[in-house]
C-alpha cells in the first residue's frame, strides 16, 4: 500500500490541488491492486487455480455476465497497442471497431459530450449500445470528432483510474474503465463486472470508486449526478483539511522541556 501511495503522489504533481487531495484520500481506502500480476498490456496473467474434485473450476472470467448490446470504439491509434484495454477487448471479440465517418446510434463517451452519463441513458444503451472514443487527452486538437457522430454524446462524472498506467489519477480512465463505469451507472452492474474482470487490476477500479459509482447509480438524471460529484469533492477536501489540522506537531518548547 505504501508503494501505491508513493506512486499516486508522484503522478499527481501536474494535477490540480483539489484532485490531488481527493485521489490521495481515495488511495487510503483502496486495497492493493493486482498490477504485479498484469502482463505488458495490463491484461490478466494466466494462472492455474486449484479446486477440489467436486468443485467446478472458477476464475475471474466467470464473474458477471456479457453484454447483450453492442460495445464499440473508434481507435485513433494514440496509445501503445500493447497497453490499450480497448484493443485487447477488440482482439477477443468483446468490442467492435468503428470506422471514421461511421455513425453510432447508441451512447458515445467522448470529450466533446455535453451531458453527463446518468441512469436515464439505460434505454439508449439497452437498444443501441455503448461506444467510446479512444484518444489521448494531449491530442484532442488533432482528433476528428466531426467524423465520430452520435445522437447521444456523453461525459463521465468524476472517477479515479485503477489501470496500471494511470493508477490513482482522477479522470484518466482506460477504455474498459470508461465502458464499465457507464454500464454500472446505468444499471448494468453485472456487465460492468464482467468486462473489468478481463483484467487482473479490474476489481481495483470498483474498489476505488465504489462509493461514487453507487451514488451516481442512485441518481435520476445528469443534474443529480453533478450534484453528487460536487458534494463528494467538497467532502473529500474538508476531510483532508480536518486531518491536517488534527496532526499534533511538537513545538520548540516541548523539545526544550524534554531536554531538561
Amino acid at each position: 500500500m505504501n508503494k501505491s501511495r508513493s506512486k499516486i503522489r508522484k503522478n499527481h504533481r501536474s494535477n490540480s490541488k483539489k484532485e490531488e487531495r481527493l485521489a490521495e484520500k481515495l488511495s487510503e481506502l483502496a486495497v492493493d491492486s493486482d498490477e504485479s500480476n498484469a502482463g505488458e498490456d495490463g491484461s490478466a496473467a494466466d494462472s492455474d487455480t486449484s479446486t477440489s474434485a467436486n468443485e467446478k473450476p472458477k476464475n475471474q472470467f466467470d464473474v458477471g455476465k456479457p453484454a447483450q448490446f453492442p460495445v464499440s470504439m473508434w481507435d485513433l491509434n494514440h496509445c501503445d497497442p500493447k497497453k490499450c484495454s480497448g484493443r485487447k477487448l477488440a482482439r477477443h471479440g468483446l468490442m467492435a471497431n468503428l470506422r471514421l465517418g461511421q455513425k453510432f446510434p447508441g451512447l458515445v463517451l467522448t470529450p466533446v459530450g455535453t451531458n453527463c452519463v446518468s441512469p436515464l441513458d439505460k434505454n439508449i444503451i439497452e437498444s443501441s449500445g455503448i461506444a467510446v472514443v479512444d484518444c489521448s487527452w494531449a491530442r484532442l486538437s488533432e482528433t476528428p470528432f466531426n467524423k465520430m457522430k452520435s445522437p447521444n454524446p456523453r461525459l463521465l462524472p468524476f472517477l479515479v483510474a485503477a489501470n496500471p498506467i494511470n493508477y490513482g489519477k482522477p479522470c484518466k480512465l482506460s477504455c474498459v474503465e470508461a465502458i464499465a463505469a457507464t454500464m454500472y451507472i446505468t444499471g448494468f452492474k453485472e456487465e460492468a463486472t464482467w468486462y473489468l474482470n478481463k483484467f487482473s487490476w479490474g476489481h481495483s477500479f470498483l474498489t476505488l470508486n465504489q462509493e461514487l459509482l453507487d451514488s451516481y447509480a442512485g441518481c435520476k438524471n445528469s443534474k443529480e449526478i453533478l450534484e453528487v460529484q460536487h458534494k463528494y469533492l467538497e467532502k473529500a477536501e474538508a476531510e483532508h483539511s480536518n486531518r491536517n489540522r488534527n496532526v499534533d506537531f511538537p513545538t520548540s518548547e516541548s523539545s526544550s522541556d524534554e531536554d531538561e
